[in-house]
């Protein structure tokens, strides 16, 4: 087996590998089905941001109990529980929506029943990935990873576009719940070895350590508290803003499909970037390519091609890999794996927080200041996010243990 595929020999990782991937496919098709369901529904971009806005908020509010969760429970079982809750929400929302019986508020308590389940996917699936490898073949476990997950994106994306533009959202909606279910059946065939963790002196201890691992290092919180307002940006953008102006010009369904795909695409090719590419200071290097995303609000304000936009979404996404490569290689290499789960969730909590009132605003803002004028908004809130992370000094002096070179090519298990 090539270096590439190596980490895919061990069979907890393949499971791991096989649910995420089948989860991350039903997903890329669930956003561009969703938005243009209750656009189809309601006609109002306001509509759009209320539903995909409770989703975020509660897998925010829950995300740290989820992190605790899935540092004291085993994380397979947490995995399958997760993805099930998931499989069936969405499968009623596909049912709603296909009937013709969708309202507003039974949507927004259907994806904030989602959301809430997602809350322990998230840290789960990241902190179960180092337990299922060889610590020496968990950075190219984590970048192949990604690079199928990115792949299922450009895939899922496709689709949905595809399925919208020919027999209506609610089927991509019910591909969505199909793959939970397939995930949750992955999920249930992993088996790791871990510590029994020792006993538990309560939540508000847990997530107290949790905090102090998070906090002692002054480069996590100060990239958190960037994208924060980064993802806020791009969130609108995708979720909210993007889909209005595809409805609105030449860019149509299937054409903002494939912009969200070519992000994937790039993602993809900045993965297998990453498995021969470490920068020194991999860290300063991604935050610094997180401003490319600034340029997908800029084109739908000044220039809504389609070409333009799969252009600068697919460099984008080349940029947004190599970021989350040297970020999740880093807190895996420097966080003790006990307490790991917690970071994340601290990490989610942070990089999120801001999402909901992102999503919730987006519809007012337009009504306010203008369709592009609040594009032009979101762009300058990915630009300064992204100048403040380069411009801290904890930033451009961290220096990864994952820039140390890689093994030679015929190595079966790169580091």
């Amino acid at each position: 087996m090539s270096a590439t595929l190596a980490p895919l020999r061990h069979r907890p990782f393949r499971h791991l590998f096989i649910g995420t991937t089948a989860n991350l496919l039903g997903n890329g098709v669930a956003p561009i089905a969703l938005a243009f369901a209750v656009l189809d529904a309601t006609g109002s971009v306001g509509s759009i941001g209320l539903v995909v806005g409770a989703h975020s908020l509660t897998s925010i509010l829950f995300l740290l109990y989820g992190g605790v969760l899935a540092d004291r429970l085993p994380r397979g079982p947490l995995l399958v529980g997760s993805s099930l809750v998931s499989a069936a929400s969405q499968a009623v929302i596909a049912a709603l929506v296909l009937t013709h019986s969708a309202v507003i508020p039974l949507l927004m308590l259907l994806a904030a029943v989602n959301g809430a389940a997602s809350s322990c996917y998230q840290p789960a699936a990241q902190a179960l990935l180092p337990q299922t490898v060889p610590a020496e073949s968990r950075r190219a476990a984590l970048a192949l990873s990604r690079i199928a997950n990115s792949s299922a994106m450009i895939v899922g994306a496709s689709l949905g576009g595809v399925l919208v533009a020919t027999i209506g959202p609610g089927w991509g909606l019910a591909v969505d719940a199909a793959s939970f279910a397939l995930a949750a059946a992955s999920f249930t065939l992993i088996r790791v070895q871990v510590e029994p963790p020792a006993p538990s002196p309560g939540l508000v201890h847990e997530l107290r350590i949790g905090w102090q691992e998070f906090t002692s290092r002054s480069w996590v919180w100060v990239i958190v508290v960037a994208f924060c307002f980064l993802n806020a940006g791009i969130t609108a953008s995708f979720t909210v803003l993007g889909p209005a102006v595809a409805d609105t010009t030449g860019i149509g369904r299937s054409g903002w499909g494939l912009v969200v795909a070519a992000g994937s695409i790039g993602a993809v090719a900045g993965g297998v970037l990453s498995l021969s590419w470490r920068p020194r200071r991999a860290i300063l290097v991604g935050c610094a390519l997180m401003g490319l995303t600034a340029s997908t609000p800029l084109l739908l304000a000044l220039a809504p091609y389609t070409w333009a936009l799969v252009m600068a979404n697919f460099v984008a996404g080349v940029g947004i890999e190599q970021a989350g490569v040297a970020w999740y290689s880093t807190l895996n290499e420097q966080i003790p794996e006990d307490r790991l789960a917690r970071v994340y969730a601290y990490d989610d909590l942070g990089s999120f927080l801001a999402l909901p009132l992102a999503q919730f605003t987006a519809g007012p803002a337009v009504l306010l200041l203008g369709l592009q004028a609040t594009l032009y908004a979101a762009a300058a809130l990915i630009l300064l996010a992204t100048l403040a992370m380069i411009a801290a000094p904890s930033v451009r002096a961290l220096v990864p243990k994952a820039a140390e070179p890689l093994p030679a090519p015929e190595d079966p298990v790169p580091g």
